[in-house]
C-alpha cells in the first residue's frame, strides 16, 4: 500500500473509532441524561402510549386511564375520589411530569421497569399490548375516608399507622385537589390556579408540613424522663414548683388556667397538660439527653421515606436551658409532621419499638406476580417496654379522665394526648389543634393516629386538641378496628 493510501486508511479508521466512542458515550454515559431531558418528548409519548398501571387500595384501583385525542398522547391518567387520595397518589401529568407514588413507581406503572423485562418480552412475542404493573398500598379505605371526612373544610392533616408493622393506614390532607384536573395537555389554567391558591391544596400536609407540636410533645419528654432515670414512677411527685421561672431568667412559664401542677406526677401532668412540669423536666435533663430521646423517635432525620420522603421534623441541637425547657413542651423551634407524631404514639403503643413507616406493600407485574414485597423493619427503640407501658397507662388516663375524653370508644382502650400549639409572633395567630392517640384490643394496638387542625372556623377560645382533633382521631381508629372485624 502506498503512503497516501495508508494515510487515508488510517484517517478513516480514526473516524470509525471516534464514531464508535461517541455512540457508546451517548448510549451508556449520556443515556439517562438524554432520557430525562425536559425537551425529550419521546419518553412522555411512550409513557402515555398505553394505559398506565394502577395504584391499589383494599384490592381496588383508585386510579385509571382514559383515551385522549390530544396531540401525541393516546392515554391520560384518571383518579377515583381524587381529592381524598391525592396525598397518597400524587399526580401523573402529560405536561407536568409526576410526583409522589406516581413518580417513585413510574417504571412499574408504565411497564418499563427492568424487573418487568420478561413480561414485556412475552407480550411482544404474543402480540399483546404492553401493560403497566400495580402498586399495592397499605392504606385502609375506611380509615382514609374517616380522616378526609373528619377534616372536612378545615385546613389540616391526619396520619395513621399500624404500630406493630409501620404500615400507613391513612394519610389525609386538606384542602386538597383532584389530580385528574391536571392530567391532560390542556390543563395549564387548572395547574396555575392550584399553584396560586393561598391555601396550598397541593401541599401534602401529612408529610411535607412541619408544625409546632405543642403539648403532644410532652409524651416524648415523659419518655426522656423515664429513660434517663430522672423519674422511675409516673405516679411519683415531680420536683416542679409553681410558679416556676425559666432557668436563668425571671420569666415564669405559665400553664393554661389554674391547674394542679405543683409537683404533679407525670400521669397527672399529662392528664391536665402541665407546662411547668414538663418544662422543668426538660431543663433538669438538659439539651443533650432531650435531643437523644427525640432523635430516637425520628426527629432530625431528613431521610424518612414512606417511600415518599417526609420533611424533617426538628428538635434543636443548639439550645440554652430556657430554650430547652420551651422545646420540651413542643414550642421554641420544635416542629413535627403529622407522620412524625403518629410515629411517636406508635412507638409508645408498640411497647417501645418504632417500626419504619411505609405505604407500599407490594409492587406487582401486569400478571399480578409479586415483583417486590415489603418486609416490616424496626427503625429504633426509643424506650423500654416497661417505660412504654407506663406512658401508655398515663395516656389512657388522659382519655378516661382528662383533656382527651373526646376520643373515648365503648369497649376499646384508648390512649391519647392533646395539644394546642402557639402560632404566630406572640401567639397572634390561631393556634394549631393536635391530638395523638392509639387504640388497643386484646391482640395489641392496630392503629396509632396523629391529627393536626391548622385552621378552622371555630372561635379562638374554642380551638383545642380535645375539641377539634380528638373526634377525628376517634373516627379513624373506629374505622380501622371495624375493618378488622
Amino acid at each position: 500500500m502506498n503512503k497516501p493510501l495508508r494515510r487515508v486508511a488510517i484517517f478513516c479508521g480514526l473516524l470509525v473509532l471516534a464514531l464508535l466512542v461517541r455512540v457508546n458515550w451517548v448510549q451508556f454515559v449520556q443515556a439517562d441524561e438524554l432520557k430525562n431531558d425536559k425537551n425529550n418528548r419521546r419518553v412522555a409519548i411512550t409513557r402515555y402510549s398505553v394505559p398506565r398501571g394502577d395504584i391499589i387500595v383494599d384490592g381496588k384501583a383508585i386510579t385509571g386511564s382514559t383515551t385522549t385525542d390530544t396531540g401525541d398522547f393516546k392515554y391520560k391518567r384518571t383518579y377515583k375520589n381524587g381529592p381524598m387520595w391525592a396525598p397518597v397518589t400524587g399526580y401523573a401529568s402529560q405536561v407536568y411530569d409526576a410526583n409522589q407514588l406516581e413518580k417513585l413507581n413510574d417504571g412499574i406503572l408504565t411497564g418499563d421497569d427492568d424487573r418487568l423485562f420478561f413480561n414485556r418480552t412475552i407480550d411482544m412475542i404474543t402480540g399483546k399490548q404492553k401493560k403497566g404493573g400495580r402498586v399495592v398500598t397499605t392504606l385502609d379505605s375506611t380509615a382514609q375516608k374517616a380522616a378526609f371526612k373528619g377534616l372536612g373544610d378545615k385546613k389540616g392533616a391526619v396520619a395513621a399507622i399500624d404500630p406493630q408493622t409501620g404500615a400507613i393506614l391513612a394519610l389525609a390532607s386538606t384542602p386538597s385537589y383532584d389530580p385528574s384536573t391536571i392530567a391532560g395537555m390542556n390543563d395549564g389554567a387548572a395547574y396555575k390556579s392550584l399553584l396560586n391558591d393561598k391555601d396550598q391544596p397541593m401541599l401534602n400536609r401529612a408529610l411535607k408540613q412541619a408544625y409546632p407540636p405543642g403539648s403532644t410533645f410532652k409524651v416524648v419528654t415523659a419518655a426522656a424522663a423515664l429513660e434517663h432515670g430522672l423519674y422511675d414512677d409516673i405516679d411519683a411527685k415531680t420536683e416542679s414548683p409553681l410558679p416556676w421561672n425559666l432557668p436563668n431568667t425571671s420569666t415564669p412559664l405559665k400553664n393554661h388556667g389554674d391547674l394542679p401542677c405543683k409537683n404533679a406526677s407525670i400521669r397527672e401532668a399529662l392528664r391536665v397538660s402541665c407546662n411547668t412540669t414538663f418544662g422543668k423536666i426538660g431543663s433538669d435533663l438538659g439539651r443533650d439527653k432531650m435531643v437523644e430521646t427525640a432523635e430516637k423517635f425520628g426527629f432530625n432525620n431528613p431521610e424518612i421515606d414512606t417511600p415518599v420522603r417526609a420533611v424533617k421534623s426538628a428538635f434543636s441541637t443548639k439550645m440554652d436551658l430556657p430554650q430547652t425547657a420551651l422545646s420540651s413542651i413542643g414550642q421554641f423551634e420544635t416542629s413535627a409532621t403529622p407522620l412524625q407524631m403518629a410515629m411517636v404514639t406508635a412507638a409508645i403503643a408498640n411497647d417501645g419499638k418504632l417500626m419504619k413507616p411505609y405505604m407500599v406493600d407490594q409492587l406487582q407485574a401486569p400478571n399480578l406476580n409479586v415483583v417486590e414485597q415489603h418486609k416490616p423493619e424496626e427503625m429504633s427503640e426509643p424506650l423500654s417496654p416497661e417505660h412504654a407501658q407506663q406512658i401508655q397507662d398515663a395516656m389512657e388516663t388522659v382519655v378516661k379522665e382528662g383533656t382527651g375524653s373526646g376520643a373515648q370508644m365503648p369497649g376499646v382502650t384508648v390512649g391519647g394526648k392533646t395539644g394546642t400549639a402557639q402560632h404566630g409572633v406572640g401567639n397572634s395567630e390561631r393556634p394549631y389543634a393536635w391530638f395523638l392517640s392509639y387504640a388497643k384490643t386484646d391482640e395489641g394496638s392496630p392503629v396509632a393516629v396523629a391529627v393536626v387542625v391548622e385552621d378552622s372556623d371555630a372561635d379562638r377560645g374554642d380551638i383545642s386538641g380535645g375539641g377539634l382533633a380528638a373526634p377525628i382521631a376517634k373516627d379513624v381508629m373506629e374505622a380501622v378496628i371495624n375493618s378488622e372485624k
